[in-house]
């Protein structure tokens, strides 16, 4: 009598369930990373576009205008805008809670800069 192969029922649901529960968790953080890449592109949008006398005034402007064009919802006011050796540096930091199910959330610390 030959072996029999395959997978069994019991393995196929377990390896499933664990296949759906780190598909939606993915669904649910991609978007997120999404919108931290598009306002780190922005912010070195903006520094590349403006010059070295430019106030922070000109940068939150330009920046907003970017922000606007990626339909962000980050605002200029939450960026740190400072001056270093003559070149605009930009800052930012903030933190993105994940609902993932009844009471427990992800919360994930996002950090750029565009100095290097």
């Amino acid at each position: 009598m030959s072996n029999q192969r395959g997978v069994a029922l019991s393995g196929l649901l377990f390896w499933s369930i664990i296949l759906v529960l780190v598909a939606v968790l993915g669904m649910k953080v991609v978007p997120t990373y999404i919108e931290y890449s598009k306002i780190l592109k922005d912010a070195k949008s903006t520094v590349a576009k403006m010059g070295p006398d430019s106030t922070v005034s000109d940068v939150r402007i330009t920046f907003d205008k970017f922000a606007e064009i990626d339909m962000l919802d980050f605002s200029s006011k939450q960026l740190d805008v400072s001056k270093d050796g003559g070149r605009i540096v930009i800052e930012f930091a903030y933190e993105k809670r994940i609902p993932l199910f009844w009471n427990v959330s992800l919360v994930i610390e996002y950090k750029g800069s565009t100095a290097g």
